[in-house]
């Protein structure tokens, strides 16, 4: 056999392994196999708009596709699912399928139990809390990028807010890491 022939017949076989995989994983539902940059990139422009960051900054792909998915949700008292939603069940959700964590399920025993942080060193992930109509630690959400969090509002359902508006700065209580 000819160079050519041998190095083509070993890029097609090299192609054809690498799309069984791909499809297997996406048939197993792992996304972490994805051609990167496909689906990621309309995710980060997305969210880099929302929050105002640039593309480089949505890293965590995983939190932003969990947030795209539930945005929208309707409050519900008590609620764990996409038919409503609490600010601590969607926590909790968000929590389970991003960071594989299991963490309490009211928002009062998530502030007792998350190692407190100052506001200046929130990162990602973080968790903040809030007193809401004088109501110790009654409403949490989870610090995104720029000033922004993501929680379940009991007017909006699942939304993106900013910790710099007077509303939230009122009553901002405390941020927490897991």
């Amino acid at each position: 056999m000819s160079f050519r022939i041998i190095i083509s017949l070993a890029i097609c076989t090299s192609f054809l392994f690498s799309c069984k995989n791909l499809r297997q994983a996406s048939q197993n539902g792992d996304s972490s196999n994805r051609i990167r940059g496909a689906s990621n990139s309309s995710i980060q422009k997305k969210y880099a708009s929302i929050l105002g960051v640039s593309t480089a900054q949505i890293e965590n792909i995983k939190l932003y596709e969990f947030i795209d998915e539930w945005y929208g949700v309707p409050y519900k008292y008590g609620g764990q699912s996409k038919s409503g939603v609490d600010c601590s069940g969607f926590i909790n959700a968000l929590y389970s399928d991003v960071y594989n964590k299991m963490i309490p399920r009211t928002a009062s025993a998530i502030a007792d139990e998350a190692k407190s942080i100052s506001k200046s060193r929130i990162n990602e992930g973080d968790i903040v809390i809030f007193n809401i109509q004088g109501k110790k630690h009654s409403h949490v959400g989870v610090y995104l990028l720029n000033g922004k969090f993501v929680h379940a509002s009991s007017s909006k359902g699942v939304i993106i807010s900013d910790l710099n508006t007077p509303y939230y700065q009122k009553a901002y209580s405390q941020a927490g890491r897991f």
